[in-house]
């Protein structure tokens, strides 16, 4: 028998696990809705991060709660998407006294989510597919909430029960979860991920195996522009001097751009380039007549001289 539950309302559960399913309508501009776990313990807090599973740790180290993932629905003419959480309620560890199911549309309001509904399935390995237990309609009391706490699976006595609660928070997972006790580094936060048809879960859908923990993405490193380098295949020629240029034929060469260079100070300097030559007589030209040669004084005499140059 399926249970139709109220806001506050409890149904107890005799299954030794449970799926709980979280349905909503695909329709235009409808966002992803994400389903996600805390394990709390008897302060109502959980122990450590590990108790919280979500799309970024759909395991709980335990292997006892874990996310089966999103797929499309189609019943009739109406397409559904759903996530699932899957909880061996057997299983957990006694600390464990409660287990709150989440719904989350990071920063879009579910006033956008069309018919959000949470279906709970028994999922003992003995149980056949077929009805669900109890399923609650979830109204969001503001329409502005971007988290809901549709419900929570909790210990009394020997066994647990099921309450629909639908409680909402405005600042999303983050600040449900920071409510709850978990450490969120938003400057790490990762973007939830897109609904795929092909991952497993959904009404009567047989309970999966929780699989391996993936790694968390690691942003690419920023690539920092480089020289281009000549490619192998073409290798690039050495470069040839520069040669000055020739006067054209013809014209005097161009005096230097640059002085030329003087000597360290106390090393002897070069001759100058131009040195002034004392005149020169003028020659005759070949073949024409020299000119005579003066004619002695014949009046000359020699001085008187002193007695070192008289003849002895």
């Amino acid at each position: 028998m399926t249970h139709a539950m109220l806001k506050g309302s409890n149904v107890p559960l005799e299954a030794t696990a449970v799926r709980a399913v979280l349905r909503w309508t695909l329709s235009q501009g409808s966002p992803v809705v994400d389903a996600s776990a805390l394990l709390l313990g008897t302060d109502g807090r959980v122990r450590s991060d590990e108790d919280f599973v979500f799309y970024n740790q759909p395991r709980h180290p335990s292997g006892k709660v874990w996310r089966l993932g999103q797929k499309r629905v189609t019943e009739g003419t109406a397409v559904h998407l759903t996530d699932t959480v899957q909880a061996d309620l057997a299983g957990l560890d006694p600390a464990v006294d409660r287990v709150l199911l989440v719904a989350s549309a990071e920063d879009v309001p579910f006033e956008q989510v069309r018919a959000l509904r949470i279906l709970l399935y028994d999922a003992s390995p003995a149980a056949a597919a077929g009805e669900p237990l109890a399923y609650f309609d979830i109204t969001p009391q503001t329409g502005a909430e971007t988290a809901l706490i549709c419900g929570e699976l909790y210990r009394r006595g020997e066994g647990w029960k099921f309450r629909a609660l639908g409680e909402g928070y405005s600042n999303g997972l983050v600040g449900l979860a920071t409510d709850f006790g978990i450490s969120v580094d938003e400057s790490e936060a990762v973007p939830e991920p897109t609904p795929d048809a092909s991952l497993p879960g959904g009404p009567g859908a047989a309970a999966q195996p929780p699989s391996a923990h993936p790694a968390h993405p690691v942003p690419p490193a920023q690539l920092q522009p480089s020289a281009p380098q000549p490619s192998a295949a073409y290798p690039v020629a050495p470069p040839v001097p520069a040669v000055a240029p020739q006067p054209a034929y013809g014209y005097p060469p161009e005096p230097p751009r640059y002085p030329a260079p003087q000597p360290a100070y106390g090393y002897p300097q070069p001759a100058a380039a131009h040195v002034t030559q004392p005149p020169v007589a003028p020659q005759a030209a070949y073949g024409y007549p020299h000119p005579a040669a003066p004619v002695p004084d014949p009046n000359f005499r020699m001085p008187p001289q002193g007695p070192q140059f008289l003849a002895r």
